[in-house]
């Protein structure tokens, strides 16, 4: 029947590629990947599959129709994928910044690394229209996934950097931020 084309579609490898999901879980002795290969398999998670060129322009627009008009498997890819590969980089996040638990501020940035990424799929039309050589290889779509990671180390250190500055100074920044806005 029609729901069960549209989630063979939806279902399809081609559509939704899950060997290309970094594995970010911790070992059983309590290591895993470092910082730098947690992030630069998150964002390579998200560029491999431009390489396949119009097909993942399709299936972009499957994901966004879904979103637009739910019939319950964008949630099963919350559920299933997207919420365990966000859990596990904020895991990386906690162990790097020495943390014992994720906060608010450790799941924005997850959220923020995973944006860089999704951008090149929510917004491929307008980076082509722009600077099309960008997105126009192999090659330069690895070239983006090196400068995105180096965005991403970026901010995780600007991320380390803010809880090691002294409250007061934190408080004086934002009451700054608030009389200006």
């Amino acid at each position: 029947d029609k729901a069960g084309l549209y989630r063979a579609v939806w279902l399809d490898p081609r559509c939704n590629p899950e060997d290309w999901m970094p594995s970010l879980e911790s070992q059983t002795d309590g290591s895993g990947p470092t910082l730098e290969q947690a992030v630069v398999g998150t964002l390579r998670s998200f560029v491999e599959p431009i390489k396949q060129g119009p097909l993942m322009q399709l299936c972009m627009k499957l994901h966004f129709r879904e979103m637009l008009d739910p019939t319950g498997v964008w949630q099963e890819e919350i559920d299933t994928h997207i919420k365990p590969a966000h859990l596990a980089l904020v895991a990386v996040l906690c162990r790097h910044l020495g943390l014992a638990e994720a906060d608010d501020a450790i799941h924005r940035l997850g959220f923020s690394i995973a944006g860089l990424g999704i951008m090149l799929h929510v917004g491929s039309d307008v980076i082509t229209a722009v600077r099309p050589q960008l997105l126009a290889s192999h090659s330069a779509l690895d070239a983006y996934t090196d400068q995105l990671s180096t965005y991403a180390l970026a901010l995780v250190d600007a991320e380390a950097k803010r809880r090691t500055q002294p409250r007061a100074a934190t408080l004086s920044q934002q009451a700054k931020l608030t009389t200006t806005a």
